[in-house]
């Protein structure tokens, strides 16, 4: 196949999961035989970087400024965004850009099949499917109205609808997503879902050595015969940061010797911090918000005893993959539109971790002491964790799952 792919990121420039799940599945599209075109927005004043991947070639897409004439024109929400006017700004550029660069190549009949992710790239892919030429594919990560607790903008909500009403399909994250999505009136039967994966030969526990553990435990003043509980992720409300700190008081009643080390970076910066002081958790949470790289991130894996990512919103989570791959046993929301309960075996022999209702810090603290109790199951359930990722998270299987969709699509465009 021949495939455009849209995306808001794509590396070096990698914020967030869309960054990582870009990079991964255009790479393994590539690897398995189907040529790709990838389009993303060049940051101002950056050099466009050289991507070494056979088969895939990058289009980086310069963004004018147009913010000062689009305030004048846009909606009185949008004017009001203040600084986010801008970044709005930069997606209109971003998608205008793009789908003047495609029009022809779709005309021409240059494409198979145009991909497009999130609301960020919907408006260049609305632009394609109303040509009728291609058939378009409307990857879903999250949506505006689950990342805002059911606030948000309307403008983007709008955004979001209308590409899923132009797509031809839609591919989302997870099934809890699929059910969202239908619930908010989208068209199920456009709806497939393709989950994400990891890469295990990044995230391999048999890498990092007994010594490199111990000191990066070291670091954070953790002994020995102390329990390290790990938290990564953006700190905002969505994330369930704030609880598991609430729950650290009634970890602390039954397992005294243990440390809370969360990474990450966030508006909930300063909350964290007055609740660790108010709580009297000075010594027993460290946070840190600074720029993490991937391969200390790995370290911190291999360091825990347990991580955990209560989440009230996750459409998926790539993070708690990252944790089972390195072996590690997990505790993760598991109510409300959460994908970790697809991916955690709460029970029985495969067992890989603990559901939680992540609102809760009662249900997260009953969580976290279930896997310190016995450190032999936390082990079962790392090793369980690493099997369960090698059979069904892969970066590879996800790529072959989403080329299935594709192929699909094509036969049924085709018939």
């Amino acid at each position: 196949m021949r495939i455009a792919f849209i995306t808001w990121e794509y590396p070096p420039v990698i914020v967030g999961g869309l960054g990582t799940y870009s990079q991964y599945m255009t790479m393994w599209m590539s690897k398995l035989g189907h040529e790709v075109e990838v389009y993303a927005p060049l940051p101002a004043g950056s050099h466009p970087p050289v991507i070494g991947m056979e088969k895939v070639e990058v289009n980086w897409v310069e963004l004018p400024d147009l913010s000062a004439g689009l305030k004048h024109i846009m909606n009185d929400e949008v004017r009001g965004w203040g600084d986010g006017l801008k970044f709005f700004s930069n997606v209109v550029a971003f998608n205008a850009a793009t789908s003047s660069r495609l029009v022809s190549k779709v005309l021409d009949g240059r494409f198979d099949i145009v991909a497009f992710n999130d609301w960020l790239c919907a408006l260049s892919g609305i632009s394609i499917s109303g040509l009728g030429k291609v058939p378009t594919v409307y990857h879903v990560h999250s949506t505006e109205w689950g990342r805002a607790m059911g606030r948000g903008s309307r403008t983007v909500s709008e955004i979001e609808r209308l590409g899923a009403e132009y797509a031809s399909i839609i591919i989302t994250v997870s099934y809890a997503m699929k059910d969202d999505l239908q619930v908010h009136s989208w068209p199920a039967d456009k709806i497939r879902v393709v989950w994400n994966g990891v890469d295990p030969d990044v995230y391999d526990p048999s890498a990092i050595s007994q010594q490199d553990r111990e000191s990066l435990r070291a670091r954070y003043g953790i002994g020995s015969d102390e329990n390290m509980i790990l938290f990564v992720g953006r700190l905002v409300h969505i994330k369930g940061v704030e609880e598991l700190v609430q729950a650290m008081p009634h970890i602390l009643s039954e397992f005294p010797k243990t440390k809370l080390v969360i990474l990450g970076k966030g508006e909930l910066e300063g909350v964290l911090q007055n609740l660790v002081r108010d709580l009297g958790l000075s010594d027993r949470v460290i946070l840190r918000t600074e720029f993490v790289s991937e391969r200390e991130r790995i370290l911190h894996y291999a360091a825990a005893d347990v991580c955990v990512f209560p989440s009230l919103y996750e459409p998926f989570g790539i993070v708690s993959l990252e944790a089972m791959a390195m072996e590690r046993p997990v505790v993760v929301g598991a109510r409300g539109v959460v994908g970790f309960r697809e991916q955690v075996i709460p029970s029985g022999e495969n067992q890989c971790g603990m559901h939680v209702d992540g609102s809760n810090p009662l249900d997260i603290a009953w969580g976290v002491k279930e896997v310190l109790r016995d450190p032999d199951r936390a082990r079962r359930m790392g090793r369980n964790g690493r099997r369960r990722v090698l059979e069904e998270f892969t970066w590879q299987r996800a790529a072959e799952k989403t080329l299935e969709v594709y192929s699909q699509l094509l036969q049924v465009q085709k018939a």
